[in-house]
């Protein structure tokens, strides 16, 4: 085989998972495995995001009194994990190979040090040859604080980790430019960063057991190749498709999302997923704003903004927009609210976000 990762973070939903009463579809699961380990063998590196705990807790509890939306996926997720890790570590125990559960909420992600204990627990296990299995721990879980759904999370640890490639496994086989239901529509194989077209043909539907949808996948995919990271959309039906996506010598009809040559520090990847945990707001002038989008770095000084809005401290995270409310991007405050309304008088501009710090939104 000639692959071409060498690390990846794998990304698979409930739709792949599950069949359409609910129950895992073991058959897939092991299909799915067998890959894994194949690409394990091989020399990748592979984190596997996965999805179906709450499916495969629906199908084994049925509710004797009606819950909330919550309670029922707290039900569910807790009941349904046990019988996805454990199907899981029986596959991998017939190929030689450990698995490792690693159960997550959004709001781990939202302190520096707790991401980085994260990003160091996943090497870890990595480096001591453990196939990680995430999940968001949907159990302690609330609205507020869920993440969008594991496509998200899959962004956001393939970032992180620095992975070579993410590869989101759907039930369909990527994006289309036009209905996928259509015999005329066709698969878009490739799209730039640069390049919103395809963008009117995507679908605000939901998957049948997911949270996500075509959407989300995506806005995510977006998101991750400006990281610099290769997106790959594809179909988990289909048989040996990990492996047909890593084969250099291999063609699949799916969707990648090329990614951007620039990549991005360590710390701007973490403040690039940190938007839902802004303590406050800066309103910045057009003169910032021009600034900040400049070919030459730039910080964000007092002088530039006009509006402190909430309450943070140092270190927070703090959403930037500008006169029209557009959001400009995020950063780490660099003193708190309340010293950031003293210093647009000062004479000494210090910067309120540093530019190591600053992650911007580019259309």
């Amino acid at each position: 085989m000639n692959l071409n990762y060498n690390k990846i973070t794998v990304k698979v939903g409930s739709n792949v998972l599950t069949k359409s009463d609910g129950t895992l579809n073991v058959a897939r699961i092991a299909h799915l495995v067998d890959q894994i380990a194949l690409l394990h063998k091989n020399g990748v590196e592979v984190i596997l995001v996965s999805s179906g705990a709450v499916a495969a807790g629906r199908s084994e509890v049925s509710l004797t009194r009606k819950l909330d939306p919550v309670s029922s996926r707290q039900l569910w997720s807790a009941v349904g994990q046990v019988k996805l890790i454990n199907r899981y570590s029986d596959l991998f125990k017939e190929h030689g190979i450990p698995c490792a559960q690693v159960l997550t909420t959004k709001d781990n992600f939202a302190d520096r040090n707790h991401y980085l204990n994260m990003k160091n627990c996943i090497s870890t296990l990595l480096g001591n040859g453990v196939v990680p299995i995430v999940n968001e721990n949907d159990t302690i879980s609330v609205t507020e604080l869920m993440f969008t759904d594991n496509d998200e999370l899959s962004g956001l640890i393939a970032t992180m980790q620095d992975s070579e490639a993410l590869i989101i496994l759907s039930n369909i086989d990527g994006i289309y430019d036009g209905d996928p239901g259509l015999e005329t529509s066709k698969i878009i194989e490739e799209i730039e960063l640069g390049n919103k077209k395809w963008m009117e043909h995507i679908s605000i539907q939901k998957s049948n057991f997911g949270r996500g949808g075509m959407l989300t996948k995506s806005n995510i995919a977006r998101k991750v190749a400006k990281e610099g990271i290769p997106v790959h959309i594809a179909s988990g039906l289909k048989d040996n498709v990990l492996v047909d996506i890593l084969d250099r010598k291999k063609e699949l009809a799916h969707t990648v999302f090329v990614p951007d040559d620039k990549k991005s520090s360590n710390v701007k990847k973490w403040i690039a997923y940190s938007e839902s945990f802004a303590k406050g707001e800066l309103v910045i002038n057009e003169g910032a704003k021009e600034a900040m989008f400049s070919p030459k770095a730039t910080s964000l000084l007092p002088i530039g903004v006009t509006s402190v809005l909430g309450t943070f401290k140092r270190g927070d995270i703090v959403k930037i927009v500008d006169g029209n409310g557009q959001v400009v991007g995020w950063g780490k405050a660099q003193y708190s609210s309340d010293q950031a309304k003293k210093e647009h008088a000062s004479k000494k501009q210090k910067p309120i976000v540093h530019y190591d710090y600053l992650y911007l939104i580019e259309d």
